[in-house]
């Protein structure tokens, strides 16, 4: 090998030397960053799904506390999960509601589903058990102003309830009748709501005919 080649290769080992000892400090620090941030995503995630799986147990929890009519136990897990205030709390308090109902606690349950801040696509559910409950607590008019938007045909038919408990046959007839134009001819809740109908006055549509 020519000296002029070894002079370079010694030239260029000084420089690859200088160098990390001009940017140690900064190579360094961007490997521990790396390994912090790899470090971090893995503690994240093992803290995810350890909070997971307690939020699961605490629904379970609920569940089988409500099933039981153990409900001193079921508020307890319901009020664990209440700081979360995702979907397995919005279902825990619903099942606890359901006990409360089935124990005779009707007041207890309207205190519970008042409570209930749902996700959009659970509200009309809530709205709509909260409602019964109002109407067969003598509050029609708190059932009516809570299904004021309703637009589907369970949340229509309820309201139709409420304003039959009011007095308002023309109204509960109407919505009934809207609440029929969006039953298939062959669900099962539609003979119910044409037995509502007629016993309000109205004329349930034979099949094929609209409502």
């Amino acid at each position: 090998m020519a000296i002029d080649d070894l002079l370079d290769e010694h030239e260029q080992g000084e420089r690859v030397r200088s160098w990390l000892r001009n940017n140690a400090t900064g190579l360094f620090g961007g490997v521990a960053l790396g390994l912090a941030v790899i470090f971090g995503w893995q503690w994240w995630q093992k803290q995810q799904a350890t909070q997971d799986e307690k939020t699961h147990l605490d629904y379970q929890a609920a569940v089988e506390a409500a099933a039981g009519g153990d409900l001193k136990q079921a508020q307890a897990a319901v009020a664990a999960l209440a700081s979360k205030r995702d979907i397995y709390a919005d279902l825990a308090e619903l099942r606890l509601a359901k006990a409360q109902v089935d124990a005779g606690e009707r007041d207890a349950a309207i205190a519970t589903l008042r409570g209930i801040a749902p996700e959009p696509s659970l509200q009309p559910l809530v709205n709509r058990r909260l409602a019964r409950l109002l109407i067969d607590a003598g509050k029609a008019d708190e059932a009516l102003a809570l299904l004021a938007k309703a637009s589907d045909s369970e949340s229509l038919e309820v309201r139709g309830d409420a304003l039959l408990a009011s007095g308002k046959r023309d109204e509960a007839r109407e919505a009934y009748a809207q609440a029929l134009t969006g039953l298939d001819v062959a669900a099962p809740q539609r003979r119910l709501v044409e037995l509502k109908l007629t016993d309000a006055g109205g004329t349930p549509p034979k099949s094929g005919e609209p409502t």
